[in-house]
């Protein structure tokens, strides 16, 4: 949609038949391509820093157990993302259907009692959804991830939290070690052994403090510096400017995420719940009287935490 601004009308009009169906196969059906460029990602990226950026902070005495660190949340996030890829994220069937009606209430509003699936042919529970790319329904349906190449529903949402939260600290860390390499050699470097002359003309060696508040008014001299650090260890500075990048849009959807978990909401419901509240109508309300959408399943922030690493079945809600 946003390419559509600037892309000429007779180019969309060709183009659109083979994009959409590219785009379609790509997004809404099930592939294990954005499995394989996740994994290739992550061994480029642990590639270079093991290669280049490990021996270098071990050469500058950087403490061993903060170069093991992105290793080990390495490990922990590739276990989190196998258990939530192939775990069965909570599919409905006719076995366990009756079982899955009882675990959530209906809010009457989001999620109505007697609405059928067309496809599945099933009465839909409180808080699922038919997944159109898996071809099934799911319990306390998420979304579908195509990194993950399956759905998260009530069965792995817990594994998801943990996987997306592991990788953000992952790539935090990459950039906080990386950033930290290259700052050491730019103080080890000729610049820190520089002279300034300050507003009485007295000369000055440079410091760390000077170079923050001097950073715009010579920022062609730093410019140069950086050039002479990409020049130097090109992959490196690539590396640091996509896992900075990584981090800042992982730490904003792990945010959402956190705080999807603790008001016990998934995205499904947090997108539907934004059409509320105006011009809908239950069909059994009086005609003048508005639609509002209410979060019926948050029990406070620590219950709705349990609910996620433990999610609830039809017999505890009975004893509840």
């Amino acid at each position: 949609q946003v390419l559509s601004l600037v892309i000429p009308t007779q180019l969309q009009r060709v183009t659109h038949r083979v994009t959409h169906r590219a785009l379609h196969r790509l997004f809404h059906t099930r592939s294990c391509l954005f499995v394989v460029l996740h994994i290739a990602l992550q061994a480029a990226v642990f590639g270079e820093y093991t290669w280049e950026v490990f021996g270098y902070c071990w050469e500058l005495q950087f403490h061993l157990l903060l170069l093991l660190l992105p290793y080990l949340l390495l490990a922990g996030n590739m276990g989190c993302f196998l258990l939530c890829s192939r775990a069965n994220p909570g599919i409905i069937t006719k076995s366990n259907h009756a079982s899955l009606v009882k675990v959530y209430a209906y809010d009457g509003v989001m999620f109505q009692r007697g609405t059928v699936c067309p496809t599945c042919t099933m009465e839909k529970p409180a808080r699922s959804k038919h997944c159109s790319v898996c071809g099934t329904c799911v319990h306390r349906f998420d979304h579908h991830c195509v990194w993950l190449n399956n759905c998260v529903g009530a069965s792995n949402a817990a594994w998801f939290l943990l996987y997306l939260l592991s990788l953000t600290a992952s790539a935090a860390t990459l950039a906080a070690l990386t950033l930290s390499f290259l700052t050491h050699v730019v103080l080890l470097s000729n610049i820190m052994h520089s002279t300034y002359l300050d507003a009485q003309g007295q000369e000055r060696p440079v410091e760390i403090l000077f170079l923050i508040q001097a950073s715009w008014r010579y920022r062609n001299y730093f410019s140069l510096s950086l050039q002479h650090l990409f020049l130097t260890f090109p992959r490196i500075v690539f590396m640091l400017g996509f896992v900075i990048l990584l981090t800042l849009v992982l730490g904003g959807y792990s945010a959402f995420s956190l705080y999807l978990a603790f008001t016990n909401q998934t995205t499904n419901e947090w997108c539907k719940s934004r059409r509320f509240g105006v011009s809908h109508h239950l069909s059994s309300q009086p005609p003048d009287r508005q639609l509002v959408y209410k979060n019926i399943y948050s029990k406070g922030i620590w219950r709705n935490l349990k609910e996620i690493f433990r999610p609830p079945t039809a017999l505890e809600r009975k004893k509840k």
